[in-house]
């Protein structure tokens, strides 16, 4: 899933970044250039202090003079702590809401992505991209620009100080800076794909982990715990060797700008000693230039690390740019005008072809029209694609050639949200939020009143089970929970169509895991719900077919056979009467 290790990025697209996210928080970002200046403002001045300390003591200065400048240093010292604090508070703020951004960016795009590529990666791998590698950008965002150009300014003035005090003195730690600048330069990149390459292994290992824990019973059952232990300690170990490997690299180029200053200071310590031996500058002004010279190892190594924080975002903003520019396959169509008409619609697939991968055709060549108002029974064996088809009316998917049309309309033209306000779904798998029961019924809106949720879970015979909950509605519950049966999460499913109350209905083998009791119990609900609408039903059962319209039978990606129920069944010589004879359950098995 990731990206291409040589991919780099340009000085424009780091720029688009930081004017995107930083631009609607400017005041907190102005915020922290005003305190990074007085942060570095307080940092310069406070050896000035020292020194003259040093000098009038040694000049014998009254006790006055001396106390006060003692008191200017403390109070330096406390504002500088004080501002430092404040630029932290600020700085991670700004770094949380520039993320937060950026999360939400990629979860949506990632949201809107056709289901083909969500099915190719794991959620935990998602996860990781989303979160992982966006946290990772933090620091870049709330930081690194800032924190650049603030430590640039105090080298500067320490340097320009330098030089005012002896032009040797500052050409010498010049030259060093200069050397050491240039090798963060030259190295600087080397990281990069390392760091992309540990954040692939974290991602696939957090994939890992997902799958597994989601088929903890399985794992228990098949007596794979040991095995499956043994697998993540190989993700691990692939994680830790990545890691190892970029946070060498990383420490060896830090370690160069270190060695650097050290050789530099270390010439700058013997001309201190030199000029003050020699008279040329006094006690205080000698200290004064040591705490420079010591001072200046700071920005340098500041912007060093800044640097090598900036090789891991870069990878970071390598993998989140590969992920946003995943193609949308599926338009939205938000500016498109048209509407639905409140009623059944006319369903028309028109020469529908569609296919996962290239020369890998699931549906071939499908034709049909479904009238208003009436039902469509949908047969064929598992991978003959019944369910793809079903997912091409909601444009999960988009067909590689021709058209499918609602009341005459190309649904490839109608806003997404208004296409899927008439459907509903009704499947075998239930998904189940870590949310309340009214959240989980209504998909989180607030339109639907209690009254409306209630009375539809009172039509649907779900009145035990929501009257054992505590607190009605507002019982929270979460999708690995024993608060639910099959059956009765089976039966919010089909409440959940009711309280959307779509004029086009699809049963993906909706019954297929209800016991014969739940299943009772849920056929009047769905004649009620099929009364009035459209209908597709995806079946095994010969009680199920028993109420549709029209029956079609898809065998290898083909219409086989389509026409009305009656017909069909009357005629000795097709395939929906042989399946009659012998069993709907035993054939489509």
């Amino acid at each position: 899933m990731g990206p291409p290790l040589a991919m780099k990025v340009s000085n424009r697209i780091y720029l688009e970044l930081l004017t995107k996210y930083l631009k609607p928080h400017w005041p907190q970002a102005l915020a922290l250039v005003f305190l990074l200046v007085i942060f570095t403002a307080l940092q310069f001045v406070s050896p000035l202090l020292l020194g003259s300390f040093i000098d009038n003591a040694t000049s014998g200065a009254s006790e006055q003079t001396l106390f006060w400048l003692a008191m200017g240093f403390l109070g330096l010292a406390f504002l500088t702590q004080i501002s430092s604090v404040i630029e932290v508070y600020v700085a991670e703020n700004l770094g949380w809401l520039a993320t937060n951004r950026m999360r939400s960016d990629v979860a949506a795009h990632c949201l809107n992505l056709d289901m083909g590529f969500l099915n190719r990666y794991t959620p935990g791998e998602l996860i990781e991209r989303i979160d992982g590698d966006v946290s990772a950008l933090g620091n870049f965002f709330s930081r690194f620009v800032i924190y650049l150009l603030g430590n640039f300014l105090l080298l500067v003035c320490v340097l320009g100080l330098l030089f005012f005090v002896d032009w040797r003195l500052g050409l010498v730690l010049l030259g060093v800076t200069v050397v050491a600048f240039a090798v963060i330069a030259r190295i600087r990149g080397l990281a990069t794909p390392l760091w992309q390459a540990n954040r692939q292994a974290r991602a696939e290992m957090y994939g890992f982990i997902e799958e597994r824990l989601n088929g903890t019973e399985d794992i228990r059952s098949t007596g794979s715990t040991n095995y499956t232990m043994s697998l993540l300690h190989r993700h691990q170990g692939q994680t830790l060797i990545k890691q190892r490997r970029a946070g060498l690299i990383t420490a060896f180029i830090g370690n160069n700008t270190r060695l650097f200053l050290a050789i530099g200071i270390s010439a700058a310590f013997g001309m201190i000693v030199f000029l003050f031996r020699g008279g040329e500058i006094t006690l205080g002004t000698a200290f004064l230039v040591y705490r420079y010279t010591d001072m200046l190892s700071r920005p340098v190594e500041e912007i060093s690390r800044q640097m090598q924080d900036f090789q891991q975002a870069t990878a970071s903003i390598v993998r989140v740019k590969d992920l946003l520019n995943t193609p949308i396959s599926i338009k939205a169509n938000a500016d498109s005008e048209l509407t639905l008409p409140s009623q059944p619609p006319l369903v028309e697939f028109d020469k529908v072809s569609f296919e996962y991968a290239e020369d890998e055709p699931v549906l071939q060549d499908i034709s049909f029209r479904l009238p208003p108002g009436q039902v469509l029974g949908l047969l064929g064996r598992s991978g003959s694609g019944k369910t793809t088809l079903s997912r091409l009316l909601f444009r999960l998917y988009d067909p590689t050639a021709g058209a499918i049309r609602l009341s005459g309309l190309p649904i490839s033209q109608l806003p997404l949200a208004e296409l899927r306000r008439h459907i509903g779904l009704v499947t075998q798998d239930i998904q189940l939020f870590h949310a309340t029961v009214r959240d989980n019924l209504t998909f989180f809106d607030a339109d639907i009143s209690d009254e409306h949720i209630i009375e539809v879970i009172r039509e649907l015979g779900l009145n035990q089970w929501f009257n054992r909950l505590e607190k009605g509605l507002d019982t929270r519950l979460a999708p690995t929970g024993n608060s639910l049966s099959g059956g009765e999460a089976q039966l919010l499913s089909f409440a959940r169509v009711f309280l959307k109350n779509p004029q086009l209905v699809i049963l993906d083998e909706a019954t297929s895991r209800l016991d014969p009791v739940t299943e009772n119990r849920v056929e009047l609900a769905v004649n009620r719900l099929l009364k009035g609408r459209t209908a597709i039903i995806i079946a095994h059962r010969l009680a199920t077919v028993q109420r549709v319209d029209q029956i079609m039978i898809l065998d290898k990606g083909r219409i086989a056979e389509f026409g009305r129920r009656e017909t069909l069944a009357d005629d000795p010589e097709t395939r929906f009467a042989n399946l009659l004879k012998v069993g709907l359950e035993d054939t489509l098995a």
